[in-house]
């Protein structure tokens, strides 16, 4: 690959859309599994950018999927997308509780702050998206920066 986004696979109905948003930019990019992720493949794909799906999974749950250990060490910008960003979240001093209210369907996100990472036609609006999750972050830790949040407040 050598460049592109590298999409680690939890298990999203939706990982398939995300490439494909991810390909209408023009840039590339390979869909693994979690469970295959190490640092072979982080070396032989050298991507330049992490995107973490979503999944079925709750991160309270006992057995659930973890990051890959490979991927604490990466250099790189990396996009946690419901279940990806619990993890980050998880695995960084942040908080996971479950949700008062569960997301599933269309929510409008509110975007609070411009980040590289948005599409520009976004900036002062705020665009359906997807959710579809039970859990929700009730605390990150000051190394990172909350820039959307959908229509009930849960950080997206």
């Amino acid at each position: 690959m050598h460049g592109g986004i590298l999409i680690i696979d939890y298990g999203s109905q939706y990982t398939q859309l995300i490439a494909r948003r991810v390909r209408e930019f023009n840039v590339y990019c390979e869909i693994h599994p979690y469970n295959k992720v190490n640092r072979k493949l982080l070396k032989l794909l050298k991507p330049n950018g992490v995107i973490l799906s979503g999944g079925p999974n709750s991160i309270l749950d006992k057995d659930a999927p973890n990051l890959p250990r490979c991927i604490q060490d990466v250099s790189k910008p990396i996009l946690g997308i419901c279940y990806g960003l619990q993890l980050l979240v998880n695995n960084n001093g942040g908080k996971i509780k479950k949700s008062l209210c569960r997301e599933y369907g269309h929510a409008r996100l509110k975007i609070l702050h411009s980040s590289k990472i948005l599409p520009k036609e976004w900036k002062n609006k705020s665009p359906n998206v997807w959710m579809s999750h039970g859990d929700s972050v009730s605390y990150i830790n000051k190394n990172f920066k909350i820039i959307a949040k959908s229509n009930n407040n849960i950080i997206s």
